[in-house]
């Protein structure tokens, strides 16, 4: 049985292995499980077929935020819950994505660097380290944390569920997501 829903932006941001596509999984399970209609944009799969071809550049990165909210916006403006997760480094470029879509909802999943690099399972960390990845967020090239996110997942201290949580709370709150009936 579908529940009511509004269409929606959920915007994961947050330094490589902060845990935005693991919390963003275990979301979608939940929503889905809630008879969402809903779909999800990772980064990394984005890249490689989206925006395949775009560097790392700041424009580069620009682009690709630029073209993940064009399809965030497109499947919000008909109704969808879009789970988009990407490091989106810059805060203006997040910014213009929420002013366009205008249902939006941030989600800062914050991980100090030391404990994002511990959770390193692709290495990217230590070859950025090593100098052979150039403009790696959190290492050679910023990552401005969000000044005032919907909310704000500490995923050093929180697990997975908890952050899952705190995300659907504030759907709910926000009238984005119907409360779940207590059984």
């Amino acid at each position: 049985m579908a529940t009511a829903q509004r269409g929606v932006t959920i915007w994961f941001t947050g330094l490589s292995g902060s845990g935005k596509s693991t919390i963003a999984r275990a979301l979608e399970a939940e929503l889905r499980q809630r008879g969402c209609q809903l779909e999800v944009l990772d980064g990394d799969i984005v890249r490689t077929n989206l925006t395949k071809g775009l560097g790392f550049s700041k424009e580069d990165r620009d682009e690709n935020i630029r073209r993940i909210g064009f399809v965030a916006h497109l499947l919000t403006r008909n109704g969808v819950v879009v789970l988009v997760s990407a490091i989106s480094p810059y805060r203006e470029a997040r910014d213009t994505v929420r002013d366009r879509i205008g249902d939006f909802v941030e989600v800062f999943v914050d991980a100090p660097l030391n404990i994002c690099e511990d959770r390193d399972v692709k290495g990217l960390y230590k070859k950025a380290r090593a100098g052979e990845i150039k403009q790696f967020t959190g290492i050679d090239d910023p990552y401005e944390a969000p000044l005032n996110p919907e909310v704000h997942c500490h995923t050093d201290q929180q697990s997975v569920e908890e952050s899952v949580a705190q995300v659907i709370d504030k759907l709910e709150a926000m009238g984005y997501l119907a409360a779940a009936a207590v059984v």
